[in-house]
């Protein structure tokens, strides 16, 4: 065993720039004749790290050299990165690490088999799983294993807690320890735990026998316990160095001090997290990890190379300040100038998220634009992120973002979540609308036949939802004329829609092969397919293995929220000086300008959470960071960031939700700043962000008033539409002239069209054949294919007020009914009038009763006497003049039969209204009067429109009641109250 030497420990100030100084440093120190650094090994925090490094090595090797072996701390297969260095048959005694998809599965399983009865179902026992291999990870990193929480100062803390919580631990310590026991019965271990001994098992092999090759450890600033020991005995190898990023050297040691204990007391049994600590700045975790490797600050030598781009030095003097703790804070008043210097630092405010995008995409367009010059947007906020990335391409600028997209926003991903719905939701009219019509079905030359049928068939399904199931929707593919196809497609989705609950990896095997038999290889041939792929042969095996069951509703939420962890980078890289970084990712990382954007209270630094599963009390007494812990991560984040030579600090005053709070680090940025805040204020790119997209003003848009010509304005006019074009001359002319007809939504509400249109058609069949009349509502409500739910819902209420009609017609024998939904037309003044009759009676005196159902409120006497509501007056003028051939006399009474709810009806549904003046009737028109004024009414209509030239004025009369069909088509928001 060697003699250990003094520990060589540096630290990087941020404002040198962790990568490039690095590498500076690295190359003299390091390379070898003929070897370069391939004698090198550099412990690196992350694979992004690592990419980075490689980056720097690029920049200044000038004409190429030799790399140095790089390992990934973080990596699950550590043993064999460092390869022959750790020796991975010397290590054959640590067991191998469980993979995490099985851990995750049957940690699902255990929960299931803990909580019984109680346990929750698919997806949230999926998520409960995960919280559960969260929490067991934040033990295991600090080398807290299970026994600890039977110790009697965490005993007592439990119970002194709150009930629940005292449950909940108790329940996770049950869940742990069956957990590993099933370890070590099959000789596994957790990844984290293993992690750990490797760590021991390469301080202990070093420090017997240190390599005879460097091995440096850079940018790694985790503080677990069983790490600090590795970089301990890394900074006292021979040829080892450890090299931390941005440790604050000039910090006074009174507040380095006040930053707390940071787990050196001197009382073993203390937690390392004082009640007084500072676990919220940005130096607190680099003092956690010094005290760990029983390293002493002021044996921290700074690493130095010139020559480099950098910030000044006394913007590093400011960042210190900046993130003093609370007492320490005081000394801001007396601050000299040179110790607030921020020169290269803006602030730039916005008024919302889309305005900060835009501003943010136009910094990066004008810093291209200089030779040479590197930009990075540093942001936690994902969609900002994306915002600018699609801001960018404007100028046809393809921005490297590190993180990403996330599976479930990619074609391959969203199609296997989109045929998870439509088994969810057993063919419901969106998700099965949306997963036919996705990118990657039938790409190439059969797509347009496909979308033919596709866009046929959504037509005549939209509406309310129909019953569930494939079978319900093949009489809609037939109305749409699109059988054949139907079959064929029903034949490839039958597989999702004929089991309630199946083992997971089942789910799976008929997703992918519905997928394949929809898409093709296009669904696995991209990089989103290869990640896609990738997942589902993970989660499929593991799932088998485990025998994971999860029931069909539950199948999609459960793998969207599988997927969202998955990010998915395209093969190839963006612009090559412009990178967009989540924080884990911009550390180490290197630019000319840095943009910091999102920086509000909840996204920078993010919201903190509690672990749901052991109490806060808990885990400070078992010596686990808290929440407050990552608050510092995120300063520290920020404080490297403001190390760049230029830094933008960007927020939106506003978010989705409403006014947003800016940061803490931003204010205490503005509070240093003080009298100098207004000259850090980035304006120019706010003004071209506001006014990039503004245009000169429209001219306001007139009140429509279409004057179509003579042979135009000829079209049969119903008595429906009658009113209508009295009304609203435009809605008519949009509808009987134009021929527009709205579109009913996928998956609509049943609304009144579609409860006039079974009502109607259950009257018809039972005043035509005399068949009982719950048979009739049964089929027809099986014949239009209503939802079980719908059915539930609008049917009770339907037969009740149908009751009200049978027993209104058998109480009347004065009356006989003699049409039932007869169509009639006349010709007035060389216009055909038409018309539906719901229902012509005959009385005793061989008049007739004209009658019409209605499933709402009938029309108010205001709305006859106006003239906007005379349909039953226009079908008593077509039966007088022989409109229906089968019966001829006058017609006497006119009725409204409402099939709404009603006070006085026996069933409590169902009355009568007229819009005659009898009975004490309110509003209406005198009985004689009736029919003349309709046909006034009518010979007015066709004067001015039909026969005439009078514009199809929108809305020329406000106040009638009308329909809100039209009221986009003819842009009411844009000149209703201007018409003057």
């Amino acid at each position: 065993m060697s003699e250990a030497k003094q520990p060589s420990v540096y630290s990087i100030a941020a404002h040198r720039g962790f990568a490039d100084a690095l590498v500076a440093g690295l190359i003299p120190r390091y390379s070898e004749p003929e070897f370069g650094l391939a004698r090198l090994t550099l412990l690196l925090p992350s694979t992004r790290a690592a990419r980075t490094v490689q980056e720097a090595f690029i920049r200044a090797s000038g004409g190429g050299m030799l790399m140095p072996r790089m390992a990934v701390v973080g990596d699950l297969d550590l043993d064999e990165t460092l390869g022959a260095l750790l020796d991975p048959l010397g290590a054959a005694d640590i067991a191998p690490a469980v993979d995490p998809t099985r851990r995750w599965l049957r940690l699902a399983e255990i929960v299931r088999e803990e909580l019984g009865k109680d346990a929750p179902r698919g997806s949230a026992l999926l998520r409960l799983a995960r919280d559960v291999a969260t929490t067991m990870d934040r033990l295991l990193v600090e080398d807290i294993g299970p026994e600890e929480l039977l110790e009697e100062r965490v005993v007592g803390i439990v119970g002194e807690l709150a009930g629940h919580w005292q449950r909940a631990t108790r329940r996770f310590a049950r869940v742990q320890a069956k957990w590993l026991a099933e370890l070590d019965a099959s000789g596994m271990t957790d990844a984290a735990t293993r992690r750990n001994r490797l760590f021991d098992f390469a301080a202990r092999r070093w420090r017997e026998a240190p390599p005879p090759t460097p091995i440096v450890a850079a940018g790694v600033t985790s503080a677990a316990p069983a790490l600090a020991r590795l970089l301990r005995v890394v900074s006292e190898l021979p040829k080892g160095a450890v090299i931390l990023p941005d440790l604050d050297l000039t910090m006074s040691s009174e507040v380095w001090d006040e930053l707390g204990a940071a787990g050196a007391s001197d009382n073993p049994g203390d937690p390392p997290f004082g009640e007084g600590d500072a676990v919220a700045h940005p130096q607190y975790h680099l003092k956690l990890l010094l005290n760990r490797m029983g390293i002493n600050r002021d044996e921290v030598l700074p690493w130095h190379r010139r020559g480099l781009a950098a910030a000044e030095p006394e913007r590093s003097h400011a960042v210190s300040s900046l993130f003093q703790p609370p007492q320490a804070s005081k000394a801001w008043v007396d601050l000299p100038p040179e110790k607030r210097r921020l020169a290269g630092v803006r602030i730039m405010e916005t008024a919302n998220p889309e305005e900060e995008a835009q501003a943010i995409a136009l910094l990066i367009r004008q810093a291209v634009a200089e030779p040479e010059k590197r930009v990075a947007l540093v942001t936690p906020d994902r969609p900002l992120a994306r915002r600018v990335v699609q801001h960018l391409r404007r100028w046809n600028l393809e921005a490297d973002d590190s993180a990403g997209r996330s599976l479930t926003i990619t074609a391959a991903g969203r199609m296997l979540l989109q045929l998870a719905e439509v088994a969810a939701e057993r063919a419901a009219p969106v998700a099965l609308i949306a997963a036919l019509s996705n990118p990657l079905v039938r790409m190439g030359d059969r797509r347009g036949a496909w979308l033919d049928c596709v866009r046929a068939f959504e037509e005549c399904l939209r509406g309310p939802r129909p019953a569930p199931g494939l079978g319900p929707l093949a009489g809609i593919a037939e109305e749409a004329q699109v059988t054949d196809w139907w079959n064929e497609t029903a034949t490839i989705l039958d597989p999702l829609c004929s089991e309630q609950t199946l083992p997971l990896a089942d789910w799976l095997d008929r997703l992918a092969a519905t997928g394949e038999a929809l898409c093709g290889d296009a669904l696995w041939s991209r990089e989103d397919g290869r990640a896609l792929g990738q997942f589902v042969e993970d989660l499929r095996s593991h799932a088998r293995d485990v025998g994971t069951l999860i029931e069909a509703d539950e199948i999609h939420a459960a793998l969207a929220d599988a997927m969202e962890a998955i990010s998915v980078r395209p093969p190839y890289g963006g612009h090559p000086r412009v990178a967009i970084y989540g924080l884990i990712e911009s550390r180490m990382a290197r630019a000319d300008l840095v943009i910091c954007g999102g920086l509000n209270e909840g996204t920078w630094p993010a919201r903190p959470a509690t672990d749901p599963l052991l109490p806060p009390a808990v885990l400070r007494a078992l010596g686990v960071p808290g929440a407050d812990f990552r608050i510092g991560l995120s300063a520290h984040d920020l404080a490297a960031a403001l190390g760049a030579p230029e830094v933008v600090l960007s927020r939106a005053r506003r978010d989705e939700s409403g006014p947003a709070i800016a940061s803490r680090f931003l204010l205490r940025v503005e509070a240093i700043l003080g009298d100098l805040l207004d000259r850090h204020r980035e304006r120019g790119s706010v003004r071209l962000a506001q006014a990039i997209d503004n245009a000169e003003p429209a001219a306001r848009y007139p009140r429509p008033a279409p004057d179509p010509g003579p042979e135009q304005r000829r079209v049969a006019v119903s008595v429906t539409a009658l009113d209508r074009l009295r009304a609203d001359p435009y809605q008519f002319y949009a509808s009987s002239i134009m021929g527009l007809r709205e579109l009913d939504a996928l998956d609509a509400e049943p609304g009144p069209a579609w409860q006039g249109e079974l009502a109607h058609a259950i009257l018809e069949e039972w005043h035509k054949t005399g068949r009982d009349i719950e048979v009739i509502a049964e089929e027809q409500l099986a014949k239009m294919h209503a939802h079980p739910l719908t059915r539930a819902l609008w049917r009770p209420r339907l037969m009740k007020a149908l009751e009200w009609v049978q027993n209104r017609i058998a109480g009347d024998p004065t009356r006989t009914p003699e049409l039932f939904e007869a169509w009639g037309t006349i010709e007035c003044r060389g216009v055909t009038i038409r018309g539906r009759i719901d229902r012509l009676d005959r009385l005793e005196d061989g008049s007739f009763a004209v009658v019409d159902y209605k499933t709402g409120s009938p029309p108010s006497g205001a709305q006859v006497e106006a003239g906007y509501a005379l349909q039953l007056g226009t079908l008593g003028l077509m039966v007088e003049n022989g409109a229906f051939p089968s019966v001829t006399g006058k017609a006497t009474r006119f009725e409204y039969w409402s099939l709404a709810r009603s006070k006085d009806s026996e069933t409590g549904f169902g009355y009568v209204k007229t819009p005659l003046k009898v009975d004490g009737a309110r509003g209406g028109l005198d009985p004689d009067a009736f029919l003349p004024k309709a046909q006034e009414y009518l010979d007015d209509a066709l004067d001015r429109w039909i026969l005439g030239r009078e514009a199809f004025t929108a809305r020329l009369n406000p106040d009638a009641d009308g329909y809100a069909t039209y009221d986009q088509l003819m842009r009411l928001d844009e000149w209703m109250g201007r018409e003057t």
